[in-house]
Order: structure tokens, then sequence, then C-alpha cells
């Protein structure tokens, strides 16, 4: 037994990088424990929030946008890696690697999105 939406690879997807941008903002400083570090926590949380949200809806609309909403979180996980980056909280090779790891998973959605009518 399942929920319809623990199916979906976009969901599962978001999932790993909810755990992925957890253990990086655990190596921030200190002093971002309430700015960045939960910033970008509860954005990349609030992707796969959304996606699940949206899927127990009956209306294409209500769910187009709810996954819309989860696109905007990660462009902001996306901002959040390039603040990390620019305040040399994570390496260029971390940062590209989340970064692909995005780019790929935003693609993802828009196309999902685009075939909900």
């Amino acid at each position: 037994m399942s929920f319809k939406f623990e199916n979906l690879i976009i969901w599962q997807n978001s999932m790993d990088l909810g755990e992925d941008m957890n253990l990086l903002a655990n190596s921030f400083p200190r002093e971002e424990i309430y700015n960045l570090s939960s910033q970008l926590r509860r954005a990349s949380d609030s992707v796969a929030l959304n996606i699940s949200e949206g899927s127990i809806l009956q209306s294409g609309p209500e769910y187009r946008k709810f996954l819309g909403y989860s696109i905007r979180s990660l462009a902001e996980v996306v901002t959040c890696l390039h603040k990390a980056k620019r305040r040399n909280y994570i390496s260029e090779i971390k940062f590209n690697n989340q970064y692909k790891k995005c780019f790929n998973l935003m693609n993802m959605i828009i196309a999902f999105r685009k075939k909900i009518k």
C-alpha cells in the first residue's frame, strides 16, 4: 500500500534533495543556523511537500499550481547554494554537484507539470 505521489520520480528525487541539503546545511557555520541553513532546509523540504500535497487534489489546474510552488522552492534552493558558495561554505565541486541535481529535478518537474491537464 502506498500513496500515489510516492511512485513519482520527482517526489523521490525531491526527498533525496531535502536530505542532501540538510547534510549540507549541517556543515555551515553556527552563525547561519537561523539564516541560510534554515532557509536551505525549509526550501528544499518544500519541494517534496508541495509535490505530495498537490497530488491529492482532483483538479489539474490546482495540481499545476502546487507543482509551481515546488519549482519556486527549487529556485530558492539554487539561490541558497549560490549564497553558500559565495560565502565559501561549500566548495566549487559540491556546488556543481548539487546545482546539477537541482537543474535536472527542475526540468523533470516542469516536464511533469506540462503533462497535467
